[in-house]
């Protein structure tokens, strides 16, 4: 099975907490195909944006998001 994940970022409203400050700002890093390759990009943009507090980068799994064993409505596996 692949294990797809998502890095992504942007600034945050507060750096304790994990609220965007303008979503429409996001920066979308891409999409991964293992988890060693998502950390990877993910460090390479946390080191980059290091000198701004308010900015964080995040690894979303993906394959977590889904379980391909259950049945879906065929509504579902459109959206």
């Amino acid at each position: 099975m692949q294990r797809l994940h998502l890095v992504f970022g942007g600034e945050l409203v507060d750096p304790s907490k994990t609220q965007f400050r303008n979503v429409d700002d996001i920066h979308i890093v891409g999409i991964f195909p293992d988890y060693q390759t998502a950390y990877d990009a993910w460090k390479a943009e946390a080191q980059r944006t290091v000198d701004n507090a308010h900015m964080r980068y995040f690894i979303a799994h993906l394959h977590r998001l889904r379980d391909e064993e259950q049945e879906v409505s065929s509504t579902e596996e459109l959206g």
